[in-house]
């Protein structure tokens, strides 16, 4: 790629550069005519800007429109080979990772590969080790990589690049430490709020500017969407609603504290409670496996709500009715025009999804519910990776 306004990101053309970019990710391919109506810039300038992102590798010309009639226009539209962006979803156990190229179209995706994470600097250098050596397998440089985007749960704060749940103690953010690795530039999200923008660019969002994502994995976690730009909040750690004191039990959470809505409504708590009902000798299909002392996942109860276990359905069920008591109050709260329910048990679908709404419409304001509407993830499991690439793009880019 030739000299490119990356390096002049705040000049007034670069500005102009970014708006042209931005309306070709968020709409599509653009006339010469259009783009100059929609930034009320003229014809000359739009022509010389466009032409200019053209050589820079970044737009491309798309050929004639086809009209009804008169001279048929010229349609520029984002050029995929531009480069590409690599988005990781790090997990405890496993990683997961998309490939985009420069259009947000996904090149390679491969999900919970097996990685032990730990709070050191060698984890950290054998994840970029996996990340790259899966770049070498596919044949793509890293010249070629734009920017790489990583999702780790808990706080994170995507400004400064430090988590404060990994590389704790650390003298650096350890956005600089996988830096200084890769050789490219390196964007940390919090994974519910990667999920959340996956979901916003390529899910199942219909032009809403107003939406919650809620993270249903083994923890619980909020993703906001307000007039189209993702919140932070002031340390950027909005979104912990795990942690939201709900609830009366005496039930501890990961936190230290008791009351956290986690503790009765995520993956951990229908894991917790389907056990607890296993060991009072209710029926299920895993009974068996429960009395011979095999090991049983999250995953696998899942499973059976899927299959139709009597034993796990009510307790998705229950989760469900507490998550939607909690739902409730957020749409009274912030009048969203879309709430999306993801994660990893977001797999069990109706299950969840019924509880859920029966409870938004038991416990939310009737006037304030009606322009909410409730919908289950469409990315799934690629929510989070996604989301990371199509961060680091708009970062890079410097469109938030």
């Amino acid at each position: 790629m030739k000299t490119s306004f990356l390096s002049n990101i705040d000049g007034k053309n670069a500005s102009l550069k970014k708006s042209i970019i931005a309306l070709c990710i968020n709409e599509g391919d653009y006339s010469l005519a259009d783009l100059s109506k929609e930034l009320n810039t003229s014809i000359p300038t739009i022509t010389k800007l466009v032409g200019e992102l053209i050589d820079e590798g970044f737009l491309v010309d798309m050929g004639k429109q086809g009209t009804s009639g008169g001279r048929r226009p010229s349609i520029y539209g984002l050029n995929p080979s531009a480069g590409y962006f690599v988005g990781t979803e790090v997990k405890r156990s496993s990683i997961s990772i998309a490939i985009t190229n420069f259009k947000g179209q996904i090149i390679d995706y491969h999900e919970n590969v097996l990685f032990t994470l730990e709070n050191s600097e060698s984890s950290f250098r054998n994840l970029c080790r996996h990340i790259t050596g899966l770049l070498e397998k596919i044949d793509i440089s890293l010249d070629d990589v734009l920017a790489f985007g990583f999702n780790l749960s808990g706080r994170v704060n995507n400004e400064t690049g430090y988590c404060f749940t990994y590389f704790i103690g650390e003298d650096r953010p350890i956005a600089s430490f996988l830096e200084d690795e890769l050789k490219r530039p390196v964007f940390v999200e919090n994974d519910s709020r990667a999920m959340t923008y996956g979901e916003y660019i390529c899910g199942v969002a219909n032009n809403e500017e107003d939406m919650l994502f809620i993270n249903v994995s083994w923890g619980l976690g909020m993703g906001m969407i307000s007039d189209g730009k993702l919140s932070y909040g002031k340390s950027g750690f909005s979104g912990e609603i795990g942690h939201f004191p709900l609830l009366d039990n005496d039930q501890i959470c990961h936190c230290g504290k008791t009351g956290c809505l986690e503790t009765g409504a995520s993956g951990s708590a229908i894991y917790r409670i389907f056990m607890e009902k296993l060991r009072e000798g209710r029926a299920s299909t895993l009974a068996e496996e429960f009395s011979k002392g095999e090991e049983i996942t999250l995953d696998d109860i899942l499973n059976a709500a899927n299959e139709e276990d009597v034993l796990a359905i009510e307790v998705v069920e229950e989760i469900g009715s507490v998550l939607g008591r909690a739902i409730a109050g957020l749409i009274n709260l912030f009048n969203p025009e879309l709430v999306v329910i993801g994660g990893f048990v977001s797999k069990v679908k109706e299950y969840l999804l019924l509880p859920v709404r029966s409870a938004i419409q038991k416990h939310s304001l009737n006037m304030v519910n009606k322009d909410t509407t409730i919908k289950m993830s469409k990315l799934g499991e690629k929510a989070g990776p996604i989301g990371a690439c199509m961060l680091s793009r708009s970062k890079l880019l410097g469109l938030i």
